[in-house]
């Protein structure tokens, strides 16, 4: 049991898992926002200019009457699908999904960019590595040949 525990709480803990629960966290948030933005914002400009709001059409599929026995007052419920309801939600969906769409776009746009910093810098570096070695002539070469040849003489002969 000590052993599920642990492996429990080793899953738990991983950087991953956490930013699973923060990204759902403010995926609820972000719905919030964007279903407040379809039916605060979307849907009433629509019914400016198309006289529709989404949120009242219905269906209504049939209607049940209560009398309340104790006062004989009447009341009629309806049974209705909503289907205004689920455009409003499909709306929504399209929404969240275009918004995302667009994270996802720079997101990848900022890691182009990285990319393309980065490749730069390593050809400047490339480059500042050529001239130093092009700026060396044969005549540096030979020398530093010698100088190393004759210092392993020495030590040869000092042996």
């Amino acid at each position: 049991m000590k052993k599920f525990i642990g492996e429990f709480k080793d899953f738990i803990t991983k950087g991953n898992v956490m930013d699973m629960a923060v990204g759902s966290i403010i995926g609820l948030s972000f719905k919030d926002i964007v279903t407040s933005l379809t039916n605060d914002i979307i849907s009433p400009i629509l019914g400016v200019f198309g006289g529709v709001d989404f949120s009242e059409y219905k269906l209504v599929i049939g209607t049940k009457e209560v009398v309340d026995a104790a006062t004989g007052a009447v009341t009629v419920t309806e049974n209705t699908i909503n289907y205004g309801a689920f455009i409003t939600g499909v709306i929504n969906f399209v929404l969240m999904a275009f918004i995302i769409f667009l994270m996802v776009k720079v997101v990848a746009k900022i890691g182009e960019l990285s990319q393309k910093l980065a490749l730069k810098k390593a050809e400047e570096e490339a480059t500042e590595v050529a001239e130093e070695v092009a700026s060396e002539t044969t005549e540096d070469i030979l020398k530093d040949i010698r100088t190393l040849l004759l210092d392993k003489n020495k030590v040869e002969a000092n042996k």
